[in-house]
Protein backbone atom coordinates (compact mmCIF):
# COMPACT_ATOMS: atom_id res chain seq x y z
CA UNK A 1 0.00 0.00 0.00
CA UNK A 2 1.20 3.72 -1.02
CA UNK A 3 0.09 6.77 -1.00
CA UNK A 4 1.63 9.85 -3.21
CA UNK A 5 1.49 12.92 -2.03
CA UNK A 6 2.85 15.63 -5.02
CA UNK A 7 1.88 18.92 -6.33
CA UNK A 8 3.94 21.08 -3.52
CA UNK A 9 6.45 23.88 -4.64
CA UNK A 10 7.06 27.53 -3.83
CA UNK A 11 3.99 30.29 -4.73
CA UNK A 12 4.02 33.61 -3.62
CA UNK A 13 1.27 34.73 -1.05
CA UNK A 14 -2.16 34.92 -2.45
CA UNK A 15 -1.50 32.28 -5.15
CA UNK A 16 -2.58 28.50 -5.96
CA UNK A 17 -0.83 25.29 -5.69
CA UNK A 18 -3.25 21.57 -5.93
CA UNK A 19 -2.11 18.89 -4.03
CA UNK A 20 -2.23 15.43 -5.37
CA UNK A 21 -2.38 11.83 -3.28
CA UNK A 22 -2.62 8.52 -5.39
CA UNK A 23 -2.63 5.71 -4.38
CA UNK A 24 -1.32 2.35 -4.80
CA UNK A 25 -2.13 -1.10 -3.40
CA UNK A 26 -5.37 0.53 -2.02
CA UNK A 27 -8.96 1.50 -3.41
CA UNK A 28 -9.53 4.91 -2.17
CA UNK A 29 -13.61 5.20 -2.58
CA UNK A 30 -13.51 2.61 0.15
CA UNK A 31 -11.66 4.86 2.16
CA UNK A 32 -11.90 8.42 3.77
CA UNK A 33 -8.77 10.21 3.37
CA UNK A 34 -7.64 13.47 5.00
CA UNK A 35 -4.82 16.20 4.54
CA UNK A 36 -2.58 17.17 7.51
CA UNK A 37 0.23 19.35 7.50
CA UNK A 38 3.24 20.26 9.71
CA UNK A 39 5.46 23.15 10.29
CA UNK A 40 8.85 22.98 11.69
CA UNK A 41 8.88 22.66 14.89
CA UNK A 42 5.22 22.21 15.04
CA UNK A 43 2.44 19.60 16.24
CA UNK A 44 1.34 17.80 12.66
CA UNK A 45 -2.78 19.35 11.89
CA UNK A 46 -5.60 18.60 10.49
CA UNK A 47 -6.11 20.18 6.90
CA UNK A 48 -8.90 18.61 5.77
CA UNK A 49 -10.98 15.22 4.71
CA UNK A 50 -13.57 13.63 2.84
CA UNK A 51 -15.24 10.58 3.61
CA UNK A 52 -15.64 7.42 1.32
CA UNK A 53 -19.26 7.31 1.94
CA UNK A 54 -21.27 10.11 0.58
CA UNK A 55 -18.08 12.73 0.33
CA UNK A 56 -19.20 14.73 2.96
CA UNK A 57 -16.28 17.14 3.30
CA UNK A 58 -14.52 18.66 6.70
CA UNK A 59 -11.87 21.79 7.01
CA UNK A 60 -10.03 23.06 9.70
CA UNK A 61 -11.10 26.33 10.16
CA UNK A 62 -7.91 28.01 9.33
CA UNK A 63 -8.54 27.09 5.87
CA UNK A 64 -11.76 26.82 5.14
CA UNK A 65 -13.22 29.06 1.84
CA UNK A 66 -9.77 28.52 0.74
CA UNK A 67 -8.94 25.13 0.06
CA UNK A 68 -11.31 21.85 -1.44
CA UNK A 69 -10.67 18.45 -1.14
CA UNK A 70 -11.98 16.55 -3.97
CA UNK A 71 -11.68 12.86 -5.52
CA UNK A 72 -10.99 11.48 -8.90
CA UNK A 73 -11.97 7.52 -8.28
CA UNK A 74 -11.49 7.00 -11.68
CA UNK A 75 -7.56 8.19 -11.15
CA UNK A 76 -7.74 6.41 -7.92
CA UNK A 77 -6.76 10.06 -6.44
CA UNK A 78 -7.69 12.99 -4.03
CA UNK A 79 -6.87 16.53 -4.43
CA UNK A 80 -6.45 19.69 -2.37
CA UNK A 81 -6.96 23.09 -4.66
CA UNK A 82 -5.25 25.40 -2.18
CA UNK A 83 -6.29 29.29 -2.76
CA UNK A 84 -5.58 32.51 -1.96
CA UNK A 85 -1.99 31.02 -0.38
CA UNK A 86 -0.82 32.34 2.98
CA UNK A 87 2.52 32.78 4.71
CA UNK A 88 0.82 30.37 7.83
CA UNK A 89 -0.09 27.98 4.83
CA UNK A 90 3.74 26.79 4.63
CA UNK A 91 4.26 23.45 6.08
CA UNK A 92 4.55 19.83 4.28
CA UNK A 93 1.31 18.55 3.33
CA UNK A 94 0.41 14.53 4.28
CA UNK A 95 -2.60 12.34 2.89
CA UNK A 96 -3.71 9.91 5.32
CA UNK A 97 -6.47 7.48 4.22
CA UNK A 98 -8.35 5.07 6.73
CA UNK A 99 -11.92 4.47 8.13
CA UNK A 100 -12.12 7.46 10.97
CA UNK A 101 -15.22 7.57 12.89
CA UNK A 102 -16.96 11.47 13.32
CA UNK A 103 -15.22 11.77 16.30
CA UNK A 104 -11.65 11.20 14.88
CA UNK A 105 -11.62 13.04 11.23
CA UNK A 106 -10.21 14.98 12.25
CA UNK A 107 -7.26 13.63 14.39
CA UNK A 108 -3.80 11.63 12.73
CA UNK A 109 -4.82 8.26 14.62
CA UNK A 110 -7.95 8.06 12.91
CA UNK A 111 -5.85 7.05 9.68
CA UNK A 112 -4.03 4.29 8.95
CA UNK A 113 -2.00 4.61 5.96
CA UNK A 114 0.23 7.18 5.39
CA UNK A 115 2.26 9.36 2.23
CA UNK A 116 5.18 11.24 2.28
CA UNK A 117 4.90 14.64 2.73
CA UNK A 118 4.98 17.12 0.12
CA UNK A 119 6.57 20.40 1.07
CA UNK A 120 4.39 23.56 0.35
CA UNK A 121 6.50 27.09 0.86
CA UNK A 122 4.55 30.42 1.02
CA UNK A 123 6.52 32.91 0.46
CA UNK A 124 5.70 36.76 1.07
Amino acid sequence: VQLHASGGGLVQAGGSLRLSCAASGLTLSMYSVGWFRQAPGKEREFVASIRASGGTTFYADSVKGRFAISRDNAKNTRYLQMNSLKVEDTAAYFCAAGHPILSTIRRTDGYRYWGQGTLVTVSS
